[in-house]
């Protein structure tokens, strides 16, 4: 028996997850979490087969908790599943120590496919995200300037190019405005670029905000 846990913030998610997997013989979810808070006590208390994690949690990102589970449950396969496209985040989730990502559009075999596969010790990616993956190691694509920004800088991104202010961002992410301003001034450093509005252009036209 394969144990999950689920690890998101929205409940009828998690309830849906729950009812999914419900439906297989050979995978049981055994616990849930809704906050990067909970994510660790659960993973600190129990052994843990597969982890769907979520990027998007309360008080955090699933991503820049990876390596914490990692370092707690090494046997832990760690499935990544988001709104977010595999554009955006997931050769990051997959150098953070995911072994598998999918987005919550993919059909419910697909995610019952994953997470055996990965219990197994395998990888899943999409047949798209694959194909990235050779072409990166293969050294046809330097990748996007905005792989270059950190997990952090790349949230912060999203939240400036959403129209967010400094301000309205520190609050909340619990930094202070200062920390903002200079992750604001790194992202702009790192993509060459220099306002805000070139920021949100570029968001725009590869997807990262809609």
């Amino acid at each position: 028996m394969i144990k999950v846990l689920i690890a998101d913030d929205h409940p009828v998610v998690r309830r849906g997850l729950r009812e999914t997997l419900s439906e297989t013989d050979d995978i049981h979810v055994a616990g849930e979490a809704a906050s990067v808070h909970e994510v660790r006590e659960r993973v600190r208390a129990e052994r843990w087969d597969v982890i769907l994690l979520d990027i998007s949690l309360q008080g955090g990102n699933g991503i820049e908790l990876l390596p914490e589970i990692r370092k707690e449950r090494p046997d832990a396969r760690v499935v990544i599943l988001t709104v977010y496209s595999e554009q955006q985040y997931a050769i990051r989730a997959l150098r953070a120590g995911a072994a598998g990502f999918l987005t919550k559009e993919a059909a419910p075999e697909k995610l019952i496919e994953a997470i055996r596969k990965v219990a197994g010790g395998g990888r899943w990616v999409s047949p798209e995200l694959a194909e990235t993956l050779a072409s990166l190691l293969a050294g046809e694509t330097s990748g996007e300037p905005h792989e270059r920004l950190s997990n952090r800088e790349l949230e912060i991104l999203k939240m400036i190019a959403s129209g967010r202010t400094v301000s309205e961002i520190a609050k909340d992410l619990a930094l202070s405005v200062k920390t903002v301003s200079t992750h604001r001034t790194r992202i702009l450093h790192k993509m060459s670029m220099r306002t805000n509005a070139e920021l949100t252009h570029y968001a725009v036209r590869h997807g990262i905000v809609s």
